[in-house]
């Protein structure tokens, strides 16, 4: 699923409105898809009354089949401003298969300037999709948007939602009956809340009965215009039968007071503590330094390295999502220019001729050129504004970031506080509240939860020591700019990367180091950071002088990295691994055992670290995931994906593995 999806394939009316040449059918009613998208879907999932009657803090989840032009999101999300009280947050899950491109997007929404206060938003976080997951957020946090953007079958089975209502749309029937399956019916009925209402333009007697053996119990009602009949309907049988993996169900959400405790301010405990706030939480973050961004988090400039694969593993699919979340909050979030940001570019150079027949298959899935193309090393060469002598990928929306500026901006906000100069130590919890205390057992804080975002130090509490947590030092070498190298302007990256002029230094890295755990510059990883920058640019190397310089009185700063055996991070809820193994034994013996033991979670407990080199990157979505996680929202991860991230997986794993051995 890391292919780039068909685009629509549209025409243009007289009228100046879309049709699908492919589908030979209209996005929306020529009468007035406005009026006709508040009749169906509005209306008749009775948004407004739902939404009046929701309190401070309540969410509500809506599911659609179709994003197509978006105009069923953003007249939802008109009336959600109109009905809903502050404080209450729009969940917005829809799928797509043949996405819009940003173009006919503008000239759809122009259609509509009622719309385009909401639209306007919308456009401006909007380019041309990828496959996969991808997330918006707008007005604060209080409306989120999650595209599944591929074929419905294929991507609702991995949603991880509960839907409070369904717009089933898309085109109709008779032109797009791969679509409109009892198994979508069935999907629907088992993402939904328990009262779930439903309602489509529809009254064709298939649709209606697939619903109702999904169990939905549904009506025909007055349709809009012409359309004499429609359908709508709530949901009233559950099926029960379907098994899910208890260690990775939802724990109970928190109840009670919304407080939180982060540990760590880094950039995983920064973006933590923000999408929390955003929710309304009231968070403290503990960090036992005197700032924020102080260990590998406090480098100059962080790179955005989207690293993916040929092929669509777990690990491909998470940066993925994570590199296309983490540009939209930068460029809401952090200015540009030499204190945030800058949105340069990044050339992915193939080092060998292996490495560029892999990045050649990567280009052949057929992403969005704003996402990445494939360019010659000419190309290359122009757009790094110095000679390059090697073929590679550009992303064009990737570059540098200052981390320490975006943890700042993370952590502005009302409702955290930070803690500095204070070292947790220990975690207890009693009467459903956490507190932490430091070394001496003096209390430090307390709150009803607590994430854990400290790294390979998140080790180092009782309740997580289980997590095979690992440290890796890095280093990065500061190199003076001179005037020729400042023609440098896109972010070089292969074995190592070499940054633009930031403040008068470029900087190159970084050194992966097993042997050391301290944090004092090495001589000896200057020399190794210095002699990747042939392999990088020639041609730069010798712009910076790199033949000159002695590594012994170059600037350089080391930090330690956290890393998991198998490279992807951990986030999410924590168990008690005893409990684990004893109620999940069996599967030493019978791997595919279906149990039904709930997992002994510690309530209260979750963890997010381990974000390994590309913690910039994947951080800010991480934050996201772990909201979801206690607010019930959708997950924005497929749930495969959200499960490769988890904090179980490597005591479920041990657990079948062992039985393997013996």
């Amino acid at each position: 699923m890391t292919s780039s999806p068909p685009q629509a394939d549209l025409t243009w009316t007289d009228d100046g409105q879309p049709f699908s040449a492919a589908f030979g059918d209209v996005y929306f009613s020529r009468e007035s898809g406005l009026e006709e998208t508040r009749h169906v879907f509005l209306h008749h999932n009775r948004l407004h009354e739902r939404w009046a009657a929701l309190g401070p803090g309540d969410a509500f989840c809506i599911a659609e089949t179709g994003f197509g032009t978006g105009l069923n999101f953003l007249c939802a999300w008109q009336l959600w401003d109109q009905s809903a009280a502050e404080g209450c947050r729009l969940h917005f899950v829809s799928t797509e298969k043949f996405p819009l491109a940003l173009q006919d997007l503008q000239r759809a929404l122009a259609l509509w300037p009622e719309l385009r206060h909401w639209s306007e938003q919308l456009l401006a976080q909007y380019e041309d999709m990828a496959s996969g997951w991808q997330r918006f957020c707008f007005d604060g946090g209080r409306v989120t948007l999650t595209l599944l953007i591929g074929d419905l079958l294929d991507t609702l089975p991995q949603l991880d939602a509960a839907v409070d209502a369904w717009f089933l749309d898309g085109f109709a029937p008779a032109k797009n009956p791969q679509m409109w399956q009892p198994q979508l019916y069935q999907l629907m009925a088992g993402l939904s809340a328990p009262g779930a209402t439903v309602a489509t333009f529809t009254s064709v007697g298939e649709v209606r009965r697939g619903l109702q053996a999904a169990g939905f119990a549904m009506q025909k009602v007055k349709g809009y215009g012409r359309k004499r009949e429609m359908l709508a309907g709530q949901l009233e049988q559950v099926d029960e039968s379907t098994w899910s993996p208890p260690w990775y169900a939802r724990p109970l959400r928190p109840s009670g007071e919304r407080s939180a405790l982060v540990i760590g301010a880094g950039l995983a405990g920064c973006s933590t503590a923000f999408a929390l706030a955003q929710r309304g939480w009231t968070v403290s973050v503990i960090e036992r330094h005197a700032g924020e961004a102080q260990e590998a988090s406090g480098n100059p400039q962080g790179i955005l390295y989207c690293k993916l694969s040929a092929h669509p593993t777990p690990l491909s699919r998470f940066v993925q999502t994570s590199y296309a979340y983490c540009l939209r909050l930068l460029r809401e979030r952090l200015r540009q220019g030499e204190s945030g940001w800058d949105p340069c570019g990044i050339l992915q150079l193939a080092a060998d001729e292996k490495e560029e027949t892999r990045l050649r298959a990567i280009a052949a899935n057929g992403y969005p050129a704003s996402f990445l193309r494939w360019v010659d090393s000419a190309q290359a060469s122009e757009l790094a504004g110095i000679r390059v002598d090697r073929n590679g990928l550009h992303f064009p929306g990737g570059g540098w970031v200052h981390p320490p500026a975006l943890c700042r901006a993370l952590l502005d906000h009302p409702n955290i506080s930070l803690l500095t100069c204070h070292e947790a130590m220990r975690l207890d919890q009693q009467s459903d509240r956490w507190t932490a205390t430091s070394a001496s057992a003096a209390p430090i804080a307390s709150a009803s939860v607590v994430v854990v975002c400290a790294a390979a130090d998140s080790r180092h509490f009782q309740q997580t020591a289980h997590l095979p947590l690992k440290a890796i030092r890095g280093q990065i070498t500061h190199l003076p700019a001179t005037e020729a190298s400042r023609s440098l302007r896109s972010v070089l990256c292969a074995e190592g990367y070499v940054s633009p002029a930031r403040g008068g230094e470029h900087h190159v890295g970084a050194s992966f180091r097993f042997d050391r755990l301290d944090c004092d510059p090495s001589v000896e990883e200057s020399r190794s950071n210095l002699e990747l920058l042939p392999s990088l640019s020639a041609a730069f190397a010798d712009a910076v002088e790199a033949h000159s310089l002695d590594p012994a009185s170059l600037q350089a700063r080391a930090a330690l990295r956290c890393t998991t055996p198998d490279y992807l991070p951990v986030i999410g809820p924590v168990v008690d691994p005893e409990a684990f193994n004893q109620h999940y034994a069996i599967l030493r013996k019978d791997a595919a055992r279906r149990i039904d033991t709930p997992a002994a979670w510690l309530d209260g407990l979750y963890v997010n670290a381990a974000h390994g080199s590309r913690g910039l990157l994947s951080a800010p979505l991480s934050g996201e995931l772990i909201a979801a996680w206690l607010d019930g929202e959708p997950l924005p991860l497929p749930r495969p994906v959200s499960e490769a991230v988890h904090p179980s997986r490597f005591l479920l794993r041990e657990l079948i593995r062992g039985g393997k051995r013996n």
